[in-house]
């Protein structure tokens, strides 16, 4: 008679200790959507993909524009075939309310950093407010150190931190509105509209050298990005536990198209967007058919293409896999 003997599971076999082995775990799902995750403060923008891919158990995911660990608010990540319409938020307007503290520059022009000049002064709000309109419309701005801007295939803040000399040129970025929000001590709070590449941290470091007095970001908070305002951000908490927030009025996964809001839409028949969605052009007819320009095109409200109008023919640009 044989004897029964229970083998421990071989070391390539044991699952690391406080993780499932990889057969216990939920399989990777296609998820298609949106999620506007209104990011607290201290939290990267990698990490936070991180948590809603995991919270969703979504097998793709990516951010549309880093937002700073110092900062809060409108972090959009797309899942899935979201993903291929990222370009298009990140070329969007972006709204910020931030806080400047004056009397201090640092290396990094925000809290975080270490202080390298400072002053005893601080700006009266008519002096503030005064120079706000040489920071409006399209004006030259020089990143931050510490940015994301490559310089001879590196990034900024690599060299930066790596001690090197780092001479970064000036950039024409466009700031539609700065206005004071309110005032107090030394510190001024602020709102800006601005568009890509624009770096508010150097709007800070650049009106306290202005003022005379110095500057940086104390506080930031991003209040809208392309089509995304607070009202559709989602919390952490929402997302890990599943359960929505008392007075949720949108859902926490939007449609792929709401990143689309600012194209217009041209529905086609189904013979249309099969050739769309092989890569084929479609042969535009019709009174009201568009003349020219980008679109995305939708067959029975389902997103099947972003298309270019080109010599009465629209000719696919992305193409999408949602049905």
């Amino acid at each position: 008679m044989d004897t029964m003997v229970d083998e421990a599971p071989r070391a390539e076999e044991r699952a690391p200790e406080g993780r499932r082995p990889p057969q216990d775990r939920p399989k990777k799902r296609v998820v298609n959507g949106w999620v506007i995750l209104d990011k607290p403060v201290g939290m990267t923008s990698t990490h936070a993909v991180a948590v809603v891919k995991r919270a969703l158990n979504a097998k793709k995911a990516g951010h549309a524009g880093t937002l700073d660990p110092l900062a809060s608010g409108i972090l959009p990540i797309a899942l899935g075939e979201a993903t291929k319409t990222v370009p298009f938020v990140m070329d969007g307007r972006k709204s910020y309310v931030f806080t400047v503290t004056w009397g201090v520059e640092t290396d990094t022009d925000d809290a975080e950093g270490r202080p390298v000049q400072a002053t005893n002064r601080v700006p009266d709000p008519a002096a503030v407010a005064a120079l706000l309109p040489r920071f409006i419309g399209q004006i030259e701005q020089v990143p931050p150190r510490f940015s994301a801007i490559k310089v001879a295939g590196e990034r900024a803040y690599d060299v930066a931190r790596g001690g090197g000399d780092l001479e970064l040129k000036a950039r024409v970025v466009e700031v539609e509105r700065l206005a004071i929000l309110h005032h107090a001590d030394d510190k001024t709070v602020l709102a800006a509209d601005c568009g890509k590449g624009t770096y508010v941290r150097a709007l800070a470091r650049d009106l306290g050298r202005a003022l005379g007095c110095l500057g940086h970001v104390s506080a930031l908070r991003r209040t809208r990005v392309g089509p995304f305002t607070e009202a559709e951000t989602a919390t952490i908490q929402e997302l890990e536990t599943g359960t929505p927030e008392p007075g949720r009025t949108t859902p926490i996964l939007h449609p792929v198209a709401s990143a689309l809001a600012d194209l217009p839409c041209l529905p086609v028949s189904r013979d249309a967007a099969g050739r769309l969605m092989r890569g084929q052009s479609v042969l535009l007819r019709g009174r009201d058919a568009p003349v020219e320009g980008r679109l995305y095109a939708t067959c029975n409200g389902v997103l099947v293409a972003i298309a270019d109008v080109e010599q009465g023919e629209l000719v696919p640009h992305r193409v999408f896999s949602l049905a």
